[in-house]
């Protein structure tokens, strides 16, 4: 039990609550993990190539996140952040941040640099899909 101030009874400081990740957007922790998911077959894959020192793509993580919470069902999307995956976002051909990729059994079908609106990003990944 705690106080109202964030001690428990015995004048502990209580914990913080654990916080779950709510996120739909997958962001890979190495690599291999990256290279599996853009090449996986079945759910096509939404790509955001993103920088964290980024403002654009910063401000677009919202519109990606509630796009990807939208359509979890039947849309993986993925956050790579280029500083951290440099390799892997040459050989792609990423020349500008954020870079947009829809990709289905490992082929690019669409991509486009730039943040969108809900809007357009909708459009743009129907468009690459149909």
């Amino acid at each position: 039990m705690s106080t109202t101030n964030g001690e428990d009874v015995r004048g502990h400081r209580a914990d913080p609550p654990a916080r779950k990740s709510m996120s739909h957007v997958i962001e890979p922790d190495s690599t291999q993990q990256a290279r599996e998911l853009l090449g996986a077959t079945g759910t096509p894959v939404l790509v955001d190539f993103a920088a964290t020192w980024c403002g654009p793509c910063q401000a677009f993580a919202p519109v990606l996140e509630g796009f990807a919470a939208e359509r979890a069902a039947n849309l993986k999307v993925l956050k790579i952040d280029v500083g951290h995956f440099a390799e892997l976002a040459r050989e792609v051909g990423i020349r500008s941040v954020p870079t947009l990729m829809v990709i289905r059994d490992g082929e690019v079908l669409a991509a486009k640099a730039g943040a969108l609106p809900r809007q357009a990003l909708a459009a743009f990944v129907d468009g690459a899909l149909r």
